[in-house]
């Protein structure tokens, strides 16, 4: 697989993820809207059209690739039926996106154990891609509320993270958010602010010895390459504006770590985005919401801001070509 040049007469592609979810009807906000780029949603027609009327709502004005239902859906059950299903939505949109048909992905939410519940091994949308493009090393970063923080592990039981925080994984995170962030931000001479792992940092070696062992090393390297990482920082303190004033993106070593905040800081209205991938990603920080799904209830805030997100690399990325 190969990637391709961004161009702004492209459009994007968003999934609509799990189909008892809240997905399919985030996406009918997508109708109508004022967009700074083509927007094309995949999805089973049928079921974005039944959940229109529904709403009360029209697909006038949506462009939909038709991908089919792999069994009947009812909005809020789960089936694992068709997890084959939102795993073809995201296939096809790789597809797309590797042979330059899209200029980039935007990912509604999907269920993560109804897709294992189908004898899927599935992680995420961050691991899934990278495994699918051949990607050694990709990012998960959330953007919101003022915030960029990035994980050097994703979805990993609490008690599997201190052996998979290595000298070359804070290194090779690290580098990839400076990188990512002057390509598709923009940002000429970023700051990035680096977590320890244990409580104040370690406090010496006394409440444990990665920082000292571990993330210290990888950040003397990197500032040995010229980039501004600082750490590692207490995480209780990380986030506070003080330390935050000047910083562009802040590195957690975990996913609650560094997460937790973020959404306080930008719930319903932040964006995920996959760093270090051959294409553009970016996709909504919420789960499936079952419970919201057909009530009408669902903020589709956090889909605007992430197609918003990926039009703004893609022009700003196109203005370099």
């Amino acid at each position: 697989m190969s990637s391709t040049s961004l161009t702004t007469s492209k459009p994007l592609v968003v999934t609509s993820g799990e189909p008892a979810g809240i997905g399919p009807e985030i996406c009918l906000a997508l109708a109508g809207a004022e967009l700074s780029i083509p927007v094309v949603v995949l999805g089973d027609r049928d079921l974005i059209e039944s959940r229109a009327r529904l709403l009360g709502r029209s697909t006038q004005g949506l462009q939909i690739i038709h991908v089919p239902l792999r069994a009947p859906c009812t909005a809020g059950k789960l089936d694992p039926a068709n997890a084959p299903y939102v795993m073809d939505l995201l296939d096809r949109a790789l597809e797309g996106c590797l042979s330059g048909e899209f200029a980039g992905m935007v990912t509604a939410p999907v269920h993560k154990s109804v897709i294992n519940d189908a004898g899927i091994p599935f992680t995420g949308h961050t691991e899934y891609l990278a495994e699918m493009t051949g990607t050694g090393k990709v990012v998960m970063m959330l953007a919101g509320g003022g915030l960029h923080v990035a994980l050097v592990t994703t979805h990993l039981a609490l008690k599997d993270v201190p052996a998979a925080i290595t000298r070359s994984e804070v290194e090779d995170t690290v580098r990839i958010v400076h990188r990512d962030l002057k390509e598709k931000f923009g940002i000429e001479h970023p700051r990035i602010l680096v977590a320890g792992l244990n409580p104040h940092a370690g406090e010496g070696g006394h409440m444990g010895r990665d920082e000292i062992e571990v993330i210290e090393p990888a950040i003397a390297v990197l500032r040995l390459e010229g980039i501004d990482a600082v750490g590692p920082l207490p995480a209780d303190t990380l986030f506070t504006r003080k330390v935050l004033a000047g910083a562009h993106a802040q590195v957690a070593m975990y996913h609650d770590q560094g997460l937790a905040v973020l959404k306080y800081a930008a719930f319903e209205e932040g964006v995920n985005i996959t760093l270090g991938l051959p294409i553009l990603r970016t996709s909504v920080d919420h789960g499936t919401a079952l419970d919201l799904a057909g009530s009408g209830k669902a903020d589709p805030g956090s889909l605007f801001a992430a197609v918003k997100m990926a039009a703004d690399i893609v022009a700003r990325t196109s203005n370099r070509l």
